[in-house]
């Protein structure tokens, strides 16, 4: 399984719904993630650009897609950005393969 950094902006409505009716919105959306045979790891809500970040872990690139287009779907938020991650195991490995398959990058002057 891989893991994913969700990112999420609520739009100004969906405030004034949390801020009226406080709710856990990682046990709200947490049958989804089981629903597609992933699981959260955690979740918090964050200042800045995004007013949530998670980190999930999902079978594939299709079921975290599928994630990303019904939370974006669902009309609540104005971003919803999927960022794939690697383990530092998977990073090594990939450097590894980056330095056997022979790419020369352009010459620079």
């Amino acid at each position: 399984m891989s893991y994913y950094m969700v990112q999420v902006t609520y739009k100004p409505e969906t405030w004034a719904t949390l801020i009226k009716s406080p709710q856990n919105r990682v046990d709200a959306v947490r049958p989804a993630v089981e629903e597609l045979g992933g699981a959260i790891h955690g979740a918090w809500f964050t200042f800045g650009e995004y007013d949530v970040v998670a980190i999930l872990q999902l079978p594939d690139n299709v079921s975290a897609a599928a994630l990303s287009m019904a939370f974006s779907a669902g009309g609540a938020s104005t971003a919803v950005v999927t960022t794939p991650l690697l383990t530092v195991e998977e990073w090594i490995e990939a450097m590894q393969k980056a330095g056997k398959i022979g790419y020369r990058p352009p010459l620079i002057s």
